[in-house]
């Protein structure tokens, strides 16, 4: 929401202070058809040349992030902490056998079921499952410094690529500059080619052509280069979710009293969705 609400005073702030200031929109819009073809043609094309289909698929479902903001809620992470709590409780209590049916099928798993959101997680789900299923064939000699290894490895991965999107964008956004001066160039051929035309007539044109290079920063700086950052910052916030995970499956195989193993996952949590420690412990015992 917040996105469309500054594409807005954005639209608003520059063209309406360019017409405060007595321009003529009408040449503007006359030459923004050409201009925005040729830049952003060459500049969806750049994106194609640079990048694989898959990736460019991501670029797109980023920018449906951007407008949606994070995926999620305090209720999703009070959701990761129980879940995980449960699961590495289970495996304490009542062994690999009781565990087993919650790794190996969680869509059908009535602690999984709880949680629907995160079931539908891919990553959250083997993040969880893997590590348990790690634990159950290691037979206890595993210890949690190597769990943790493993944890972080798959963490970083993980945000390693998705991150690449929001890297797609930036490179697109620093290219856009030039690809403006590119449109520019192309409009000042075009007038030099009709250099026997009067004054009235080369100041239109050159005037379009100027169109490009304002295009260019334009769209760089005001709309492709927040999108990525903006797209950063999501990543940067979800990413938090699976470190919640990682903080209750360590403080577990450490054998932290609970209340340190709920406080550990809490505090990983940015303020925004932080629960406090009373939700997050009424949580864990499940009511």
């Amino acid at each position: 929401m917040m996105a469309i609400v500054g594409l807005v005073v954005l639209l608003v702030m520059v063209f309406g202070g360019f017409l405060l200031a007595g321009g003529n929109i009408v040449p503007v819009l006359a030459a923004l058809p050409a201009e925005m073809m040729i830049i952003g043609g060459a500049a969806t094309g750049a994106l194609i040349i640079g990048n694989s289909m898959s990736l460019i698929k991501e670029v797109g479902k980023g920018v449906a992030r951007v407008l949606k903001g994070p995926r999620f809620t305090k209720a999703d992470y009070l959701g990761a902490i129980a879940l995980t709590v449960k699961l590495m409780r289970l495996l304490k209590t009542e062994g690999a056998v009781a565990v087993e049916p919650h790794v190996e099928t969680p869509e059908s798993s009535s602690i999984w079921g709880e949680y629907p959101k995160l079931r539908a997680d891919h990553f959250f789900v083997h993040l969880v499952t893997d590590t348990l299923r790690l634990l159950v064939v290691s037979t206890g000699t595993v210890s949690s410094v190597a769990i943790e290894d493993v944890l972080d490895t798959a963490i970083e991965t993980h945000h390693h690529h998705a991150s690449k999107p929001a890297e797609a964008l930036q490179t697109l956004a620093d290219a856009l500059p030039a690809l403006g001066i590119v449109a520019a160039v192309l409009g000042v051929i075009k007038t030099m080619g009709a250099i026997d035309q009067p004054p009235p007539v080369l100041g239109a044109m050159i005037g379009s052509a100027l169109v490009g290079t304002f295009l260019g920063v334009f769209l760089a700086y005001g709309l492709v280069g927040p999108l990525s950052n903006r797209l950063r910052q999501i990543e940067e916030t979800d990413s938090q979710i699976y470190q919640v995970v990682r903080r209750v499956i360590l403080a577990s195989l450490r054998n932290q009293p609970q209340p340190i193993v709920l406080e550990q996952a809490r505090t990983a949590i940015a303020p925004e969705y932080q629960p406090s420690f009373t939700e997050v412990f009424e949580g864990a015992r499940g009511k």
